[in-house]
């Protein structure tokens, strides 16, 4: 048994900081926060967590402050640290859903640019400086491109830039700024990281592979439920064919013969319209119940 924590990991602040938490909960760590403190508790003896910002996560696990983190992609590539660290998964979560977060060009909604290329020569606001001038470059166009310190979007309103550069997921806080998205500059997400430092030590490396094995089995069972029921034996095989299943429905005997449980796991945005047919079809006795991991 270890006496101190075999892994420093770092999980991120601010806006992903609920959510992260959330999930590590889901896939069974406890993670209890004290005010105005950066060291949380969790409920693992070989695991020491730091809450840091995430535009830090990257270069602390690539200079070996920390272990291991969750840290953003797009923070990844701003900060020149992509290459130097080791990408173990993508962890496709976000605030409000299960897709990558979007950095986005937008401009006026009355603005008479239509492609990057109309805003040659013009300023753009952003807090990417390296990402946004690298897209710009990419495509040849020179543009002044400089640090907004928030409120990113008013900066149009202001008419302090042309343009910006913002991080999105959603789009409606773009659009609510009166604001018009015209190209995707890159998407992101949180990635699981760590150095080879960490990767190459059998302890850390078995805690890492453990924390991304549970992770990404807590996000799977995020769009998954399971569930049950008694299908009559005369009636079983119209009912199998209504059901998708990871591998196949698991079906067994009860002790009358005429009925047996029925039992599977299926999207969550089916299930509306499955029982109501799985009822017609003559199932009884519907269950349906949430997942914490599939693995």
């Amino acid at each position: 048994m270890h006496t101190q924590p075999i892994l420093k990991l770092a999980i991120p602040k601010g806006s992903l900081e609920e959510t992260t938490i959330n999930l590590f909960e889901r896939a069974g760590w406890k993670i209890r926060r004290h005010s105005r403190n950066y060291f949380p508790e969790i409920n693992d003896p070989e695991i020491a967590v730091s809450i840091c910002r995430v535009q830090e996560i990257g270069s602390y696990v690539q200079d070996g402050i920390m272990d291991c983190g969750i840290a953003g992609e797009d923070w990844l590539v701003e900060r020149g640290v992509e290459k130097s660290v080791r990408q173990i998964s993508r962890l496709i979560y976000s605030k409000v859903s299960m897709k990558p977060s979007r950095w986005v060009l937008a401009v006026a909604q009355d603005a008479p640019y239509t492609s990057a290329r109309d805003l040659k020569g013009k300023r753009i606001a952003t807090e990417l400086i390296s990402m946004t001038r690298g897209y710009f470059e990419r495509q040849g166009i020179d543009c002044d491109v400089f640090y907004s310190w928030g409120a990113t979007e008013a900066k149009i309103v202001e008419g302090l830039a042309d343009g910006i550069v913002e991080v999105t997921e959603t789009g409606s806080t773009i659009r609510a700024q009166g604001l018009r998205i015209i190209d995707e500059v890159m998407q992101s997400s949180p990635v699981l990281i760590t150095n080879d430092s960490a990767w190459n030590n059998p302890e850390k490396r078995r805690k890492i592979e453990q924390i991304d094995l549970l992770l990404q089995g807590a996000l799977k069972a995020q769009s998954l439920v399971a569930i049950k029921m008694n299908a009559p034996a005369d009636h079983l095989e119209a009912i199998l064919e209504m059901l998708p299943a990871l591998n196949s429905p698991t079906v067994s005997p009860l002790r009358i013969d005429q009925w047996l449980s029925v039992e599977t796991v299926v999207d969550v945005h089916l299930v509306r319209d499955l029982i109501p047919r799985l009822c017609a079809a003559g199932a009884q006795g519907i269950i349906e119940y949430a997942l914490n991991k599939v693995i």
